[in-house]
């Protein structure tokens, strides 16, 4: 699994130690991450959860626009995770090599700045039109990821990117005021089932459990013995560990 390691560049993350908003700051998470086992670094600047504000695009370019140069130079990798347009545009230019499209690729808008660029594209299922407005899935949640990435794919392929496509089943986003009991319960049908994913002939990419609990390290698990191709993880070190513990 390649994994990319979370560099925030938004303050109001739930994750604390993943927070950088400076160059410098940046950098001294990218290295530590790389040396605990991340490949690439994945970096935004807009919070997805119910706690982050909404900032506009000026303000969330603002916060990643002279983070990006600084992670590229170290050589690998770098995905810029935001559902507007002209953010991953700007970032692109700037020196980003991945889009991690948090917009779920819904826009004829986001398709044309990637149609610009020669980079991968991850295609997360999201039940809205952006992390932070999104609706709970009540059919069968595989079934509702395979409609979704049909249309997107059939979207790619009016523009001739179906082949740089990675798709992300979403598990990292989330309805307000979800209980975790039921998101634990959807994770856990979604995760046991990414095969059905797989009927793409794409790469997958996960947004890998971090936070430490019983039920958090059974969905990782469950995860990691699905091999997914690339996973977004907070604390590299730990999806190794599970890897090894798997015989991965």
């Amino acid at each position: 699994m390649i994994i990319y390691g979370v560099v925030n560049a938004s303050p109001d993350s739930l994750a604390l130690d993943s927070i950088a908003t400076t160059p410098d700051e940046a950098v001294e998470r990218a290295q530590h991450l790389l040396a605990s086992g991340a490949d690439a670094i994945d970096l935004g600047g807009q919070g997805s959860t119910d706690f982050a504000d909404v900032v506009d695009r000026s303000e969330e370019w603002a916060r990643v626009e002279h983070l990006i140069p600084a992670l590229a130079a170290l050589g690998v990798d770098v995905s810029i995770d935001s559902w507007r347009p002209e953010v991953v545009r700007r970032s692109l230019e700037a020196g980003a090599t991945v889009i991690n499209a948090a917009d779920g690729m819904q826009s004829d808008e986001m398709w044309q700045v990637a149609s610009d660029y020669d980079v991968p594209i991850v295609v997360p299922f999201l039940s809205g039109p952006n992390p932070r407005a999104m609706s709970m899935v009540d059919a069968d949640p595989v079934q509702v990821m395979i409609d979704f990435f049909e249309a997107r794919l059939a979207d790619a392929d009016r523009f001739g990117l179906r082949s740089r496509c990675i798709v992300d089943p979403g598990t990292g986003f989330a309805p307000p005021n979800w209980l975790w009991e039921q998101r634990f319960e959807y994770q856990k049908i979604v995760y046991s089932n990414l095969d059905e994913l797989r009927r793409f002939g794409l790469p997958l990419y996960i947004a890998l459990p971090w936070k430490e609990t019983a039920q958090h390290d059974e969905l990782l698990d469950i995860v990691v013995r699905q091999r997914p191709e690339y996973g977004r993880a907070h604390y590299p070190e730990k999806i190794r560990r599970f890897q090894a513990a798997a015989g991965i």
